[in-house]
């Protein structure tokens, strides 16, 4: 896939700011921090298209970033961000509720996790709302150049572990550094569209 056009085309905060030309849409989910500006800008070899925060839980919209006129990949706020209040948490949890729930033409949901690290809890019950609602699912294990190759299979292991996939998903690694992951992510696109 050859991206030759990218625009933030809508942020949106309610269903009636959403886009509405049925185009198919690409969800990313995953904890603040977790790298889904940084797996936008790899995805559509930009730099610093989607803006990589410092401060973990700095978006707080739902984005829509129309690639080439014909799908969008949809940024969610980052989950597990203890420094939002309870109010805002559950405003967040809601709106993104109505948006799995309503959105006949998401296709698909990346949940970025941290290779690095064990899953959360937030991870776990991410995992399982996406399942309850019968969302297609790929698990993007993100920074994977950070822990040496020797490590790589016991750590994918244990996240595969505590994951408990349903058959269909899809496990990638990904590193937005080495572009380790990206080919799979834009084959999975190509052939969703």
């Amino acid at each position: 896939m050859k991206v030759s056009s990218v625009n933030l085309e809508v942020i949106a905060v309610r269903r009636s700011q959403y886009p509405t030309d049925g185009k198919p849409e690409f969800l990313l989910v995953g904890r603040s921090n977790v790298g889904k500006s940084s797996f936008i800008n790899t995805l559509i070899n930009r730099k610093n298209y989607a803006k990589t925060s410092s401060n973990p839980g700095k978006t707080q919209t739902i984005n829509f970033y129309l690639v080439n006129d014909s799908f969008y990949l949809v940024d969610a706020p980052g989950y597990g961000f203890a420094n939002l209040s309870k109010a805002k948490q559950k405003k967040f949890g809601l709106m993104m509720e109505d948006y799995l729930v309503n959105r006949s033409n998401l296709k698909c949901v990346f949940m970025l996790v941290d290779f690095r690290h064990k899953l959360s809890n937030d991870d776990i019950m991410m995992y399982n709302f996406l399942k309850y609602y019968k969302l297609p699912v790929v698990i993007v294990a993100t920074k994977t150049d950070k822990i040496g190759v020797t490590l790589q299979q016991k750590q994918r292991s244990l996240l595969l572990s505590d994951l408990d996939l349903v058959v269909g998903d899809e496990f990638v690694m990904f590193s937005n550094v080495t572009k380790l992951g990206k080919n799979e992510i834009v084959e999975k696109i190509e052939r969703t569209i």
